[in-house]
């Protein structure tokens, strides 16, 4: 008999974590992903906090052959505006894609994975936490290793230096992390955006841009060539 899979949508955030999350639910056979989430500051048309342009996003959803359901905030985005945005979302695609499961790429942070438990179960949807407890040194050299690439897009200086914006996310890089800066930047040291690897068909063509500080942050622009 035909597996009966679990249909997932997957929160895409453009950058390796989610990326390397959607090549771990690939090889499970009984999980088929059938869409990605992804906000995006509608003001800038860009990824919430990664800053990354909503082309390379769909660019991304292209390759790895999936629709992109784009959730829309205010800049600024109180939380109420994003949970109500989240919830809405979330209640129209399940019912359109028969979807109950949303996977996340969070690694270690407690107080995040109880929140999107407790947010998911409030709007009649499951969590699910696929590279959850990795430890994040052997997850980064293992990304690497299997061929992912991404240029760091968005930096917070008060925990990175600064420029460490608009590198690319290699070995080098992982040697140069000061030892306070998580391998991974889970603490939301820096993010990222993936443009080639093993979840893609095809790498996505682009380069690094302007480099800029805005709010507090310093960011470097990834364009398509």
């Amino acid at each position: 008999m035909p597996l009966d899979k679990r249909r997932v949508l997957l929160s895409w955030s453009s950058g390796k974590d989610s990326a390397w999350c959607l090549h771990v639910l690939n090889q499970q056979a009984d999980i088929e992903v059938v869409g990605l989430l992804t906000t995006f500051n509608e003001s800038a048309d860009r990824v919430a906090m990664h800053a990354v342009r909503k082309l390379l996003v769909e660019q991304q959803a292209e390759s790895v052959g999936l629709p992109l359901f784009p959730v829309w905030l205010p800049w600024p985005c109180p939380n109420e505006a994003y949970e109500d945005a989240m919830e809405s979302a979330l209640r129209r695609i399940g019912k359109q894609l028969d979807v109950t499961t949303v996977a996340f790429g969070d690694l270690f942070l407690e107080d995040i994975r109880a929140y999107r438990e407790d947010q998911m179960a409030a709007w009649g949807t499951s969590a699910l936490f696929p590279i959850w407890k990795s430890a994040t040194i052997q997850l980064a050299l293992r990304m690497i290793a299997a061929g992912l690439k991404a240029y760091l897009t968005c930096v917070d200086p008060r925990q990175c230096p600064a420029e460490f914006a608009g590198r690319l996310y290699d070995k080098e890089l992982l040697n140069d992390l000061p030892d306070s800066v998580d391998p991974c930047g889970e603490h939301g040291e820096f993010h990222s955006y993936a443009f080639d690897g093993p979840m893609f068909d095809t790498a996505i063509d682009v380069t690094v841009g302007e480099t800029i500080e805005r709010d507090g942050f310093v960011f470097s622009d990834v364009i398509p060539i």
